[in-house]
């Protein structure tokens, strides 16, 4: 009885946090409405669901607020990322014409750069506390995305079933991308888990 009912209670933990990730994603895909607030819009929603699943006492307002501290710090790095998107898009423009030489070549690794960018911009995301440089932050999430190869995986294909989502209905981009962060939520707390027991030799 006891071990049922712990299963329960595990199951509703779970399906909560999931509901959490769903509801985040709305909040985060209107703070993202601009483009330019993408990374402060991550950055809050890591911070939101990061706290969730620490126990701590967290809201809409309290995500808004995260939202405004983290814009005046990254609005530079989400200048940077509109223009990287155009760029991309200017790429895979020339790649859809006939008869560009090596054309899936070069469109799979178009692809796959842009997957592993968006991992790198996950991280930091993750990591971000008010008063963090994004400068640091990218640098970071580059190292982390080389020395956690696991991590890295887990959200590149996450990143691709967001890609098959849009592809498939653009609506569940929404509460997907809620999922996406959670994920990359989670692969912190692995990471640091990981470090903290190679540091104590546990």
């Amino acid at each position: 009885m006891a071990s049922a009912a712990r299963r329960r209670q595990a199951f509703g933990e779970g399906f909560a946090l999931f509901a959490e990730c769903l509801l985040t994603g709305v909040w985060f895909a209107l703070a993202a409405l601009p483009v330019v607030t993408i990374p402060a819009a991550l950055a809050a929603a890591s911070r939101h669901l990061a706290a969730y699943a620490e126990g701590d006492a967290t809201s809409w307002g309290a995500f808004w607020s995260d939202l405004r501290v983290a814009w005046r710090q990254s609005w530079r790095a989400g200048l940077a990322l509109v223009g990287a998107a155009v760029v991309l898009v200017l790429n895979l423009v020339v790649l859809a014409q006939e008869g560009v030489p090596g054309r899936p070549g070069f469109a799979l690794a178009t692809f796959v750069i842009a997957g592993l960018a968006v991992t790198v911009l996950l991280r930091a995301g993750a990591d971000w506390s008010p008063g963090e440089r994004w400068r640091s932050l990218f640098a970071r999430g580059v190292e982390a995305a080389r020395t956690d190869a696991s991590g890295t995986g887990i959200l590149l294909g996450g990143v691709a079933v967001l890609a098959a989502c849009a592809w498939a209905l653009w609506l569940l981009v929404v509460p997907m991308s809620g999922c996406l962060i959670g994920a990359a939520v989670a692969v912190r707390r692995r990471r640091i888990a990981r470090e903290e027991e190679a540091a104590t030799g546990v």
